[in-house]
């Protein structure tokens, strides 16, 4: 059984409710009085004026939590991040939590570092001395997870799925004796399914520098700030999405389950029209299994738009699974 980060079991987790070590998750701390300042000129959304959540607490709300993207000069995305403030004290200075990809955590951290210069301000990797948790309930669930006073915790957007309405909660602790961490197989299941579900992208490793934050809907998930001003990528992003030039859109998917294709929906693996063998239309963003139908992978793609409007897309290969495009949970920001 799962324990919780007081070291103290909970009830067995469930599809409506549970608790589980992320280990593909990691943690990056910026912290100085010059910290907002440097992650301002470097991510694709606004930093300052985020409200200040003490450990102990869950940050929620816009005014307290922010989707991040990272881009390189192209506009490229190499990291996106779920981001929230915790000093550790009322009057301390800033400290930034940047919750990312575990196998991304360590480049993002030095590409970060290398802007420090004598600023007040220190980037720090802590993912190898950091548990992160994901705990999730649906709206019909009673069951909650306390947290110790240390923990670092923010709140990701609800995501309806199987007819309710789900909140996921992230959660950092440092690594102790005294709190022990565990994947729970079926927790892990239901959460991962839930991230897909959400069509809010996540950059892995195998997707680093493939997408314009607008290939991925960023922009329309809360990603990116039009008006903060300069970040790396940012006159490509912009004219993106003032020029109407995006061809190429996050789209929901399934396809049926099978131990082949469970080998094939990884992020990064190309998509291929049934026109076109030659040539990948899209890529896979995430993917996981759907916790309540297990006859079915969910996916998160990114896709050409006139590839969508006729004929079937395949997974990895021209006679791949057969890709069903499903409806997002969110309209597209028009400009």
């Amino acid at each position: 059984m799962t324990q919780s980060p007081e070291n103290t079991l909970m009830p067995p987790n469930s599809l409506n409710h549970g608790y589980t070590t992320l280990t593909d998750w990691g943690l990056i701390l910026v912290e100085g009085s010059d910290a907002a300042t440097l992650l301002q000129g470097q991510l694709s959304n606004s930093v300052v004026g985020l409200k200040g959540t003490l450990s102990g607490e869950t940050a929620q709300g816009p005014g307290a939590v922010r989707l991040v993207g990272y881009c390189n000069p192209k506009g490229r995305l190499l990291t996106s991040a779920w981001l929230a403030l915790f000093p550790e004290s009322a009057d301390s200075d800033d400290r930034f939590a940047l919750f990312v990809s575990k196998d991304i955590a360590a480049s993002t951290a030095k590409r970060l570092a290398m802007y420090v210069l004598r600023s007040k301000v220190k980037v720090l990797d802590v993912s190898n001395d950091w548990d992160i948790f994901g705990s999730y309930q649906s709206s019909e669930s009673e069951q909650s997870t306390a947290l110790p006073k240390e923990a670092l915790a923010l709140r990701m957007p609800d995501v309806l799925a199987q007819g309710q309405s789900f909140q996921r909660t992230l959660i950092a602790q440092r690594k102790s004796d005294a709190n022990t961490s565990s994947v729970d197989d079926d927790a892990l299941m239901q959460w991962n399914s839930l991230e897909v579900l959400s069509a809010i992208p996540r950059i892995v490793l195998a997707t680093q520098e493939q997408f314009v934050p607008q290939m991925i809907n960023f922009e329309s998930v809360a990603g990116v700030d039009f008006k903060k001003g300069c970040y790396p990528g940012q006159e490509i992003v912009a004219r993106s999405q003032y020029r109407g030039v995006v061809k190429r859109r996050l789209q929901l998917a399934h396809t049926e389950a099978s131990a082949s294709t469970l080998d094939l929906a990884k992020p990064g693996v190309e998509l291929f029209h049934e026109g076109d063998a030659s040539q990948p239309c899209g890529m896979v963003v995430l993917a996981a299994s759907n916790s309540s139908h297990p006859d079915r992978i969910d996916l998160q793609v990114e896709c050409k738009l006139d590839a969508l409007e006729s004929g079937q897309i395949h997974l990895a290969m021209s006679n791949g699974p057969v890709l069903k495009i499903d409806q997002l949970p969110y309209p597209l920001i028009e400009i």
